[in-house]
């Protein structure tokens, strides 16, 4: 019972984050502010891949794997209505 209090609570605990670097956060304000908006529209294309990328893999292999059961659960009806 802790433990899903323990979840609720985290769950809506609400916190600021700021995982983008130093570095690239100047080079995009910078830029930006100079006019030129193609170095951030490359950055957050790159943001995008890499949030997608990895749910495209794993959407994939969940794909092939539900095929495979499938095709082997075919495979079976068929040996026991032939014995």
């Amino acid at each position: 019972m802790n433990k899903v209090f323990g979840f609720i609570f985290f769950l809506f605990l609400n916190t600021q984050a700021s995982a983008q670097c130093a570095m690239c956060r100047a080079t995009l304000e910078n830029n930006i502010s100079n006019g030129n908006i193609g170095i951030a529209a490359g950055i957050n294309f790159g943001i995008l891949y890499l949030f997608v990328a990895p749910y495209l893999a794993i959407a994939t292999l969940a794909y092939f794997w539900y095929r495979t059961s499938k095709r082997n659960e075919r495979k079976l009806d068929k040996s026991s209505l032939a014995g």
